[in-house]
């Protein structure tokens, strides 16, 4: 992974563009009508929407949604890996009229999003080059980011349209994010397919099957995903020892933990601490 950088791909129903930025204090922006994640942790970041402005701290996978207002970042101090995603706004205008509500979002601020985790972290993937998606493959990622997105943020739902549930063979609203907290409390510890599926009161099968259908990712990718995204933090932002560091995210072998390490960004971990001190 370059330590400073930024790409963009266009893909069937989305645009998603990945970047890795050292600490600064210039502006950036992030654009409307996108959602975006910062994989990263941050404190006193200065954010301006609307022409209001505001410092906040905010968790590695905290979660950006911008209606019809950008994002002004007015000062980083931490280094930044973000992946930033725009819908197709015909699939957004066509999937809108599909479920009934309206095409705009409402705009919402580093706040926790188990799908759109899931999704980010695969196209994630695909820009550093270590999981290619074909078109059909990002197509239905697109499709359900929308559809999770008008459902979570949007706003008009016809009568008789919630009923609490998710569409045939997919997770109840609310369930990847139970998850999602689920592995955030225990990822120091074994986490099973019986646990997740127990967070959620469902049988493995039918979990696993559905979680899949739900996010895009399989529950053994999807914890990874958050362990992998929470050493990078700790060993940006500590001097633990990086053996202590893979134990506190539950990786017992601490050589497949460098190995695992150094496929997703191209450095060891005393490489990414070297690179970023």
């Amino acid at each position: 992974m370059r330590y400073s950088g930024s790409s963009t791909i266009e893909w069937p129903g989305m645009v998603s563009v990945y970047a890795v930025l050292g600490p600064h204090t210039g502006v950036t922006t992030t654009g409307a009508h996108q959602v975006g994640i910062d994989f990263s942790g941050h404190l006193g970041l200065v954010r301006e929407v609307n022409g209001r402005a505001g410092r906040h701290d905010a968790p590695p996978g905290a979660v950006y949604v911008t209606g019809r207002s950008p994002i002004t970042w007015l000062e980083v101090s931490d280094p930044t890996e973000a992946l930033e995603i725009y819908p197709d706004r015909d699939l957004v205008d066509r999937l809108a009229r599909d479920l009934g509500v309206t095409a705009e979002v409402r705009p919402s601020f580093a706040k926790p999003d188990g799908v759109v985790f899931a999704v980010a972290s695969r196209l994630r993937r695909a820009h550093l080059a270590a999981g290619a998606l074909t078109d059909v493959e990002a197509s239905t990622l697109a499709h359900l980011l929308v559809r999770h997105l008008l459902r979570r943020y949007g706003s008009g739902l016809r009568l008789g349209t919630s009923t609490g549930r998710g569409p045939a063979g997919e997770l109840p609203p609310g369930a990847v994010d139970v998850v999602a907290e689920y592995t955030r409390a225990h990822l120091a510890d074994v986490i099973t397919l019986d646990g997740l599926a127990g967070a959620v009161s469902l049988s493995p099968y039918h979990f696993a099957r559905s979680f899949r259908a739900t996010t895009g990712m399989t529950p053994h990718a999807f914890v990874t995903e958050h362990r992998m995204m929470v050493a990078r933090d700790r060993l940006l932002r500590g001097d633990a020892s990086v053996t202590g560091i893979a134990l506190s995210v539950g990786f017992s072998n601490i050589s497949h933990f460098r190995r695992l390490f150094r496929r997703r960004y191209d450095l060891t971990p005393a490489g990414l601490r070297a690179v970023t001190r």
